[in-house]
């Protein structure tokens, strides 16, 4: 099932090799009323209060489901656990080690090329997750090509520059906002992005986007299965008002429309679950900036609609509650590399 995920990667590097750092991340989604936790690379080597049996147990004992990582060994042999999943014999062996164990899903990683032997490799890993129930996301992969039609439980795969790229270079930091206003106009078009949005403090490189700007990401980009990177007291520490509105996104949407925008640019973008339409807006410029936009598309005149926005600075969110919907224009004021987010119910 589409849903949001706490994920320890991003604030931790090495991360889930430490039973305590991953078990805060299972207390995290408790926390955030999130139904999953991901456990990332190296969990084989995880020591320092337990070992993976251990943590599954703990996070079922919470009601979280866990989801964990592989190397798909064919390219970079790098973190493990390596070979376990290339060889049909293996792949059913662990498959059933992990339905067994409570496991929801895999994230697998680090995949070279569109060679047909990965492609097939990608199929044959979709076919046999299907016969265990395990939901699939493909990083370090190919892009989305339609394979979710045939195999729903495919719930995301990475192919972008995602927020892990705060780790591994500084390209991120100058470029983001102006990249993340393009992505949506590109790569996430054709299908489930796992980006990680969400991230509100630093990584290994700092990142210069508002709060307001983190914030939108998580409507503006779609993944079914979407991973909050942030650290657990960097959650804890964001306005109530802020904590409510991540526990309780949709991460699968009944419909969409773009209300304004240019590649680059800036973007705003509405998507509606049920009756409440979520609105996403970026800046993607290094200047203040006023994104204007129509509502007539939503037909929300009469509702009222809740906004989270740029604050006083980078750092900080402006909340306006129970606005009324008397006209269809509306103006939304930015910082640069700045957005907000709006809820009309």
């Amino acid at each position: 099932m589409p849903g949001s995920a706490s994920w320890v990667y991003w604030a931790h590097n090495h991360g889930s090799k430490n039973f305590k750092i991953v078990k805060d991340y299972i207390d995290l989604a408790v926390d955030m009323k999130w139904p999953y936790s991901l456990i990332d690379a190296e969990w084989n080597e995880m020591s320092n209060g337990g070992d993976i049996e251990d943590l599954i147990t703990y996070s079922l004992s919470r009601n979280i489901k866990p989801m964990i990582w592989y190397n798909s060994s064919t390219a970079w042999m790098g973190p493990g656990p390596l070979y376990r999943l290339n060889s049909k014999e293996n792949r059913i062996k662990e498959y059933t080690w992990l339905q067994k164990s409570g496991v929801v899903g895999v994230k697998i990683d680090f995949f070279p090329d569109d060679y047909s032997s990965n492609i097939d490799y990608y199929i044959d890993l979709l076919e046999d997750a299907a016969k265990y129930k395990l939901m699939v996301n493909f990083h370090g992969a190919t892009i989305p090509r339609g394979w979710q039609r045939t195999y729903p439980h495919l719930m995301t795969m990475e192919a972008v520059y995602g927020a892990e790229w705060y780790n591994n270079k500084p390209i991120l930091t100058d470029r983001a906002a102006e990249h993340n206003v393009t992505l949506p106009f590109t790569r996430n078009v054709i299908g489930s992005m796992d980006y990680t949005p969400g991230t509100f403090s630093d990584s290994q490189h700092p990142h210069i986007t508002t709060c307001g700007h983190e914030l939108a990401l998580s409507v503006v980009f779609e993944s079914a299965l979407q991973h909050m990177p942030d650290r657990p007291e960097v959650y804890s520490s964001l306005p109530r008002k802020v904590r409510e509105f991540l526990s309780g996104l949709p991460t699968a949407w009944d419909d969409t429309k773009l209300l304004c925008g240019y590649p680059g640019t800036d973007i705003v973008l509405a998507r509606r679950k049920g009756d409440v339409w979520y609105i996403g807006g970026l800046n993607g410029t290094n200047e203040n900036k006023i994104l204007s936009f129509s509502l007539a598309p939503l037909q929300v005149e009469g509702k009222t609609m809740d906004v989270f926005k740029d604050g006083v600075d980078d750092k900080s969110f402006a909340i306006e509650e129970n606005i009324q919907l008397s006209n269809d224009k509306m103006d939304m004021s930015s910082l640069p590399r700045g957005g907000f987010v709006a809820v009309i119910k």
